[in-house]
């Protein structure tokens, strides 16, 4: 009898795998059928600013980090504001997303990422292959967090949770083209993260491949920068409590890795900005923190404050858990979600994607962790393999 229903679980659970993968790449599907029919020209000044980010590396190469206007003497931009219908086309001193700089040139606001990734494809044909690739990303780790399941509930939050990320993959990613690269590094960098803070040992390595990872991040988006804070801050706790070399050589190669990676932004602030450390934003977002009740009214009746009810839902549950890695997990997403909601809820604009990227990087961490909570849980004992292999005995 126990073994027939060992047999029918085992029935259902590949089963339930089965249906949420077709189910994955059903939206999979639609989703490339949606972002192929996308307009470069929709009218918004961010596109056609990261689209010359582009053109400037495909005509500049690695030259194409200085963004200074005058450098648009084939007429690239003034092309692309006049297509969206932008007056002031002309005039250099009013082109969106240009700051003014000190010495008179116009800038490009943005960090160079973006614009990179989209120059590796053609020339307009470049922002559907970016949500393509991106979403073929989140997919890869829908399927793998789906098919590492080793119990039906793990099944059924993995599912659910794999369909859900790649249904935001078009609402709200495709607000900004800086959102769905950053959402491919939230998934690879989550995984990596459960994988890095269940183990109980020091890994090096990893820690180092998830601030790289974690530093390239803020070359799409400057916000960015704050995805590393709550790993700064669990390191930095642990180096002051066992301040052993292991500790101190992991801090360090995770911060030597997360400098490393947001090197292309940081030369790219020398080049326009005149220093590393100045920003190419202006003085109108660069705005003092305030608490805002219509802001935070906005971010709560939106799907933002879902995805995070689900995080800190997680987080919870993975506290309650005597295994030491996984609760490590959670208390890092937790201080990593408190530091950037702290941030965000304290920047008086809101918008349908800010605080998606830090809400997507802690659901992706908690998933995985939850998946090798769940994998330690269905693995037999020793005590029940003993059983077993009595049981088997003439």
């Amino acid at each position: 009898m126990a073994g027939k229903l060992i047999s029918t679980g085992g029935r259902t659970l590949r089963l339930l795998k089965l249906v949420f993968a077709l189910l994955c790449l059903t939206i999979l599907v639609t989703n490339i059928r949606t972002t192929s029919g996308w307009n470069e020209a929709r009218g918004v000044y961010d596109d056609v600013c990261y689209l010359r980010q582009a053109h400037l590396f495909q005509r500049f190469g690695v030259s194409g980090l200085d963004t200074n206007s005058s450098r648009d003497d084939d007429g690239f931009f003034q092309a692309k504001l006049k297509e969206i219908g932008y007056s002031d086309w002309r005039d250099p001193t009013r082109w969106p997303c240009h700051t003014p700089m000190s010495d008179n040139k116009m800038v490009v606001q943005y960090p160079p990422g973006t614009g990179f990734l989209l120059a590796l494809f053609p020339d307009g044909h470049q922002v559907v292959p970016l949500y393509v690739a991106a979403t073929l990303i989140v997919c890869c780790f829908a399927l793998l967090a789906i098919f590492s399941a080793q119990w039906i509930p793990a099944v059924l939050a993995a599912g659910a949770f794999g369909t859900l990320a790649l249904v935001l993959m078009i609402n709200p990613t495709k607000a900004s083209y800086s959102i769905a690269p950053t959402m491919a590094i939230c998934a690879l960098a989550g995984f990596l993260t459960a994988r890095w803070m269940a183990e109980e040992r020091d890994n090096n390595l990893l820690a180092m491949v998830i601030g790289l990872l974690l530093g390239l991040s803020v070359n799409l988006r400057l916000a960015n920068l704050f995805l590393g804070s709550g790993y700064f801050l669990v390191l930095g706790i642990s180096l002051l409590r066992s301040r052993k070399p292991s500790a101190f050589a992991q801090t360090m190669g995770f911060g030597i890795a997360f400098v490393l990676g947001m090197a292309p932004t940081l030369i790219a602030n020398a080049i326009n900005a005149g220093s590393p450390f100045a920003t190419t934003y202006g003085t109108a977002d660069v705005i003092a923190p305030a608490f805002d009740l219509g802001v935070l009214g906005e971010y709560a009746r939106d799907i933002q404050s879902v995805l995070i009810l689900l995080a800190v839902s997680w987080i919870t549950w993975l506290l309650r858990t005597d295994e030491n890695g996984v609760r490590r997990v959670a208390l890092l997403v937790a201080g990593n979600l408190a530091i950037n909601l702290l941030f965000f809820l304290s920047h008086p604009i809101f918008t349908p994607y800010y605080i998606v990227p830090i809400a997507m990087l802690s659901l992706w961490s908690v998933c995985f962790a939850g998946l090798i909570l769940s994998a330690k849980a269905a693995a037999p004992t020793p005590v029940s393999l003993e059983a077993a292999s009595l049981k088997a005995l003439p």
